[in-house]
């Protein structure tokens, strides 16, 4: 077992819900509010590490934008040098202070360090300022602000520019801003670490690569980013494939004209099933934070639960699909011992899942046992899985009590690094399997999963809302089925 780690939950209420987000999108177990430095000074509002991607968030509070006299620039200058101009000097030195290599801690009588390493040669650092306070004022000033959010243009200085509610960064050293209106749908549309970093990058790559890149908030940004797919990057980008542009405008209204789309409703009505996915991922880390988890923990290095939660939102749709279609199949048996094999595809081609579950009648008395039994099948499973599809470098294995049979569950997961296969290993795992006969039969259905799917390909999700039947027929609610974890 590992230490039970006591996480600040934020100070202010807006802290409070950027912690929230954070927790329930990838970063519940790499997200930390309110870390101190080695002087007991706080290093920022949140930071979140997930492997050698920094996350610096600072959060002003409702700082409220007050109107003195009748000049509202002086007004929008005040507010903007407390809530945006201050936070962005201090996130240039919270980066400063992680690239020096010094300690990081989890509260302030520097007791509890901070869980994860920063290879601070390696690092990708993403600086994220979040201002709340002038979204009424920003409304009032323009009937075109559709939602109330800020402007931020990325060029050459930071010049104040001669009107308010438009915020000009220097492209040399560039900070994403986010607002009380954007920040909750970032962290909706982008809710993996993936699809998250892949913006932020996709957005560095464009300040870079243009003198200019200006939009009027940061969900018409995103809007953009979604509807521009390079087919032969495989990959979403900001900007143009022109190539004599030297600046990007994006004008107001299109996340509001986005998500109107049919594409955009069938997407999201696509990726409900996806949150199974999520749900085993949470479940793992909630254990972790708690203190309960068996077997590695994912705090101490390359994991299983790492190696989930790189997949994108889109192809978490067809492993969930997959792993419930697999609930479902299970045979129905009046056998003591059954078991279900299945392999899954990752969206990296060099990476697999193996699934497996099982069924054993009367083990209430000799789980333990049971647990070390079903964990080493599950190793030869994953050794199989490795010597069927010799190109897989890495496979990762999860193993539960079969669904239909089982009222509560406690899953096994496995990670097996294949990069170096020797011929000794392969020998012994074809040995080990000889009994079991893992994939010496049948073929992987593989699937082409599009982010956006056509409405030829679109199709009803199957249930796993929280009163939903479990798709494993058991007739139990899916609540308290299939991801109920002891």
């Amino acid at each position: 077992m590992t230490p039970k780690i006591v996480k600040s939950e934020g100070v202010t209420p807006t802290e409070r819900l950027l912690a929230d987000l954070c927790d329930r999108s990838f970063l519940k177990l790499w997200s930390y509010p309110n870390p101190f430095k080695e002087d007991k000074d706080e290093l920022c509002d949140l930071l979140a590490v997930f492997e050698n991607h920094v996350f610096i968030f600072f959060d002003r509070e409702n700082l409220a934008f007050s109107k003195e006299g009748n000049d509202q620039l002086i007004s929008w200058n005040r507010w903007k040098k407390k809530a945006i101009d201050s936070q962005i000097r201090t996130a240039h030195g919270a980066e400063r202070y992680i690239r020096s290599g010094r300690k990081i801690f989890l509260d302030k009588d520097l007791t509890i360090p901070f869980p994860f390493d920063i290879d601070c040669q390696k690092m990708v650092v993403h600086k994220i300022i979040i201002a709340h306070g002038a979204k009424d004022a920003c409304e009032n000033f323009s009937e075109n602000n559709v939602y109330g959010s800020l402007g931020i243009s990325y060029g050459q200085n930071e010049a104040k520019l001669p009107f308010p509610f438009m915020i000009n960064i220097d492209k040399e050293t560039p900070v994403h801003v986010f607002d009380s209106y954007n920040l909750p749908i970032i962290f909706s549309e982008l809710d993996t670490f993936y699809d998250f970093s892949s913006y932020l990058d996709a957005k560095v790559e464009a300040i870079k690569t243009y003198d200019m890149l200006s939009y009027c908030g940061e969900e018409d940004l995103l809007a953009h980013y979604f509807l521009n797919f390079d087919e032969s990057r495989n990959k979403h980008f900001i900007g143009t494939s022109e190539k004599d542009i030297n600046g990007v405008m994006i004008g107001e209204g299109e996340w509001k004209d986005f998500i109107e789309l049919e594409i955009y409703k069938r997407k999201k009505f696509a990726d409900k099933i996806s949150y199974h996915w999520d749900r085993l991922i949470q479940i793992t880390c909630q254990n972790t934070l708690d203190g309960t988890i068996g077997g590695f923990s994912p705090l101490m290095g390359r994991s299983a639960i790492n190696e989930m939660a790189k997949e994108p939102r889109f192809h978490r749709r067809a492993l969930s699909e997959r792993m419930i279609q697999s609930i479902r199949n299970f045979p129905e048996t009046p056998q003591r011992l059954m078991r279900n094999l299945s392999f899954m595809p990752s969206f990296y081609k060099d990476k697999g899942y193996v699934f497996l579950q099982l069924k054993v009648d009367g083990i209430t008395k000799c789980e333990n046992e049971y647990r070390s039994k079903r964990q080493a099948m599950l190793e030869v499973a994953c050794g199989a899985a490795k010597n069927k599809f010799d190109h897989l470098k890495t496979v990762v294995g999860i193993a539960i009590d079969a669904p239909k049979y089982s009222r509560t569950n406690a899953e096994d997961f496995i990670l097996m690094d294949c990069t170096d296969w020797t011929d000794e290993q392969r020998e012994y795992y074809e040995k080990a399997n000889e009994g079991l006969a893992f994939f010496k039969t049948g073929v992987v259905e593989q699937r082409t999963v599009s982010e956006f799917p056509d409405s030829k390909k679109a199709k009803s999700p199957m249930k796993v809302g929280r009163n939903a039947q479990c798709p494993c027929d058991s007739g139990k609610k899916y609540k308290k089925c299939c991801i109920r974890n002891k």
